[in-house]
């Protein structure tokens, strides 16, 4: 599974007009991600069945084979993968139909560019938080009693262990940390320890759907609430009676979902869309934000009142950078899973590689750390993992942090020429969205390169 940030974002756009196409394409292209087109369901699924691919923009009315199609077998091939679904008929029926599908939004036409920049970018990002997340799930282990995320750092365990001391109570918990950090995971693990195991566990992203949409999904609705409801569906509140409910991003909440979600919580109570009548539900809330809450109540973006009722007992996953302790661990680990997985005898870190590591920041957190020894044992000729081995960006970091260590401060020029690669690495290196970022034109980007002998390197 390739990284969006290493190799770009790899988007597949399928309609039969070829205007829409040619239109959506140019959009994507602007933004710097790798496009592929196709004029029919049919070459889309053939697409989709020869590259990987991290988002798919496709046409919901086509012959043959709609968007529908293309969206089911998309998530065949690859559960992480985000669909959106564009038509010229939207209903509202047809737009909880593909989201329940499991498409990330739905785009009515005549489209507007700022509109599907926006959500492109979105569900862009939803589609490596998920991926970070799984591969967060993917390294559970048993490193003690009451422990179930891989870490050693004491600062952790601690944590860890306030999130064991508290998942026998029914307190409503807020877990806040970056992107990438394991919140859903560690939502998981409380429920897992509480005395709700035995029940379900609902999760639920609020950035991801509009608000109509979102109360469809947590409140249900009756027979007939609106066009096409032809029967009545629970909620994922009345689901997840008994167990624990998880609303992530809850930042990205509306100002009338705020509303609905603490009547909820005052009143033990949920009523579906088109009823007149409540249901009583006993739920533990988890909430997520990487976004400062306690902010969002000062600015006005947040119920001050709703706040109090989440933020009870509150968790904070630290980034990886503030786990330093931890990176030697979690490298072996991801060295002996891509070692086995990949057939090759790679069993060690060589010391130089792994004090790198260990210096590196990781904005990508642990899915970042994972990127690097994947890419390193897919690269190496050794047994073990050497500096070279490692991305550019981070191997000339080390070669900094060592110079700094002896002593020796880097020149401008050794900074300006670390700094380059490190936005070509960012951008896959893309050298015009790399001199847009430096903010020089791309003839003196090029200028740059050739002085410090980069100029022959290729261009993806």
């Amino acid at each position: 599974m390739h990284d969006l940030m290493e190799t770009g974002p790899r988007v597949l756009i399928v309609d039969d007009e070829a205007p829409a196409v040619q239109n959506l394409a140019h959009v994507c292209r602007k933004q710097g991600y790798d496009v592929t087109t196709r004029s029919s369901g049919a070459g889309a699924l053939e697409a989709l069945e020869s590259r990987q691919f991290d988002l798919v923009l496709t046409d919901l009315r086509m012959e043959k084979v709609d968007g529908m199609a293309v969206l089911q077998r998309a998530h065949e091939i690859d559960p992480d993968l985000a669909v959106i679904l564009i038509t010229g008929y939207a209903t509202l029926e047809s737009a909880i139909e593909a989201m329940r599908a499991g498409a990330f939004h739905y785009i009515a036409k005549p489209i507007r560019l700022d509109e599907v920049r926006e959500v492109i970018s979105k569900a862009l990002e939803m589609v490596q938080l998920k991926r970070e997340n799984r591969q967060l799930r993917d390294q559970l282990t048993d490193p003690g009693p009451g422990l179930s995320i891989i870490t050693q750092d004491a600062a952790m365990r601690r944590l860890l262990e306030m999130a064991d001391q508290i998942a026998s109570a029914d307190t409503n918990v807020l877990i806040t940390g970056e992107s990438g950090t394991g919140k859903e995971l560690l939502a998981r693990q409380i429920h897992d320890h509480s005395h709700r195991r035995e029940n379900r566990f609902q999760a639920i992203n609020c950035g991801a759907l509009q608000e109509d949409l979102l109360a469809n999904e947590l409140f249900g609705h009756e027979k007939g609430a609106y066009t096409g409801a032809g029967e009545a569906r629970p909620g994922l509140i009345e689901a997840a009676d008994g167990g624990t409910l998880f609303l992530d991003e809850i930042a990205e909440m509306t100002p009338g979902m705020q509303v609905k979600l603490l009547r909820v919580i005052q009143e033990r109570e949920v009523q579906r869309l088109g009823s007149t009548s409540a249901i009583p539900v006993d739920i533990r809330l988890i909430t997520a934000t990487h976004r400062d809450l306690r902010e969002a109540v000062t600015s006005g973006h947040f119920r001050e009142d709703l706040y109090y009722r989440l933020d009870v007992v509150r968790l904070h996953l630290p980034p990886l950078a503030e786990r330093r302790d931890d990176i030697p661990m979690l490298a072996y680990y991801f060295l002996r899973k891509h070692a086995a997985r990949i057939g090759k005898d790679v069993e060690d870190i060589d010391p130089g590689a792994m004090a790198a590591l260990v210096e590196y920041g990781y904005p990508g957190n642990i899915r970042e750390l994972e990127n690097i020894i994947e890419r390193a044992v897919t690269l190496t000729r050794s047994s073990e993992l050497v500096v070279s081995d490692l991305p550019p960006g981070l191997a000339d970091h080390s070669v900094r942090v060592v110079r700094e260590k002896e002593g020796r401060l880097p020149t401008l020029a050794e900074r300006e020429e670390e700094y380059i690669r490190h936005i070509l690495d960012r951008c896959s290196q893309n050298r015009t969205r790399a001199a847009k970022i430096l903010g020089i034109d791309r003839v003196s980007l090029w200028r740059k390169l050739k002085k410090y002998g980069m100029s022959e390197e290729e261009e993806s």
